[in-house]
């Protein structure tokens, strides 16, 4: 199982210097990935963390990251598909897949904010069949020209797009999901998973469900990567009411992480930045956990 973490692209703790310094110290600790999270905007209606007052757009961040690193893979979690062109963002992957040498995880979701949806001037309706359809759209684009795609939603005229990605088929998909739908959706079309862990018993019952919708579907669950996010950091003054999983003392974390492994979970990255833990500190937690965890 991997540890890893998200890159301080928000929050009070964004800044060039800051991602830079993280992206490096993941890099030198032998992380396997670095990730980041997309947001459109904050409503200051309320019911939004003003975690999310400043975010860096998140394949310009991998971008740069990309220039400075030479190993560690580059995560999205998560892209709002929704919200973009498929063959747009296709090439923007695919763009970045090739200035990274092949280290693009293209992590998706559907969005949930219908302030964000407004912005976007897409209607919320659109999730569920839509966001299917905008997957299928997107890696028609990564396919060999001349690419057509013609959906209820999306379509694409008989065209040359490049850069293909480097990677074969373009790069690995997963999808942020936690309700069942979502979560059987990930399964269902032979994607990996991004759920988060508001409870054990929540996580447990999502990759039950992942896993019997690949088994289902003719896919081996074995082989869907299981990424498992944690909005926490490790640390008394951190940890949330009633200590969810991946929260509270270096021990407890320690202990939650074995049984994530025990799990079959295959990676979890840790995102500290809501709480503006200083990147320094950040990267003294991440390789602690790392020494504990994959001594």
């Amino acid at each position: 199982m991997e540890i890893t973490v998200a890159l301080p692209h928000t929050g009070k703790t964004a800044s060039p210097e800051n991602i830079s310094r993280v992206a490096e110290e993941a890099e030198r600790m032998g992380c396997a990935t670095v990730w980041v999270l997309e947001r459109l905007l904050r409503p200051t209606g309320g019911g939004m963390s003003d975690h999310y007052a400043t975010v860096y757009d998140p394949l310009e961040t991998l971008a740069y990251v990309a220039a400075k690193t030479e190993r560690v893979k580059l995560g999205t979690s998560i892209m709002d598909a929704l919200f973009h062109v498929p063959a747009t963002l296709a090439r923007r992957f695919a763009t970045l897949d090739r200035r990274s040498e092949g280290r693009v995880i293209a992590g998706l979701r559907q969005g949930y904010a219908p302030e964000e949806f407004v912005a976007a001037n897409v209607p919320v309706s659109r999730r569920g069949a839509g966001f299917e359809e905008f997957i299928r759209a997107m890696r028609a684009a990564w396919d060999a020209d001349p690419v057509s795609f013609s959906g209820r939603f999306y379509n694409i005229p008989e065209s040359e797009i490049n850069p293909k990605p480097l990677q074969e088929g373009g790069p690995p998909i997963v999808i942020a999901a936690m309700k069942a739908a979502a979560v059987e959706r990930a399964g269902r079309l032979g994607f990996g998973v991004n759920p988060l862990a508001p409870s054990w018993e929540v996580l447990e019952t999502a990759l039950n469900c992942f896993r019997g919708a690949a088994r289902n579907a003719g896919h081996d669950p074995e082989g869907l990567p299981i990424i498992v996010r944690t909005n926490t950091a490790v640390g008394k003054e951190y940890a949330p009411e009633g200590e969810p999983p991946l929260s509270g003392s270096h021990e407890k974390v320690v202990e939650d992480l074995e049984r994530m492994r025990e799990m079959g979970v295959d990676e979890v990255f840790f995102d500290m930045n809501r709480y503006a833990v200083p990147v320094r500190e950040q990267c003294r937690i991440l390789d602690r956990l790392r020494g504990a965890v994959l001594r």
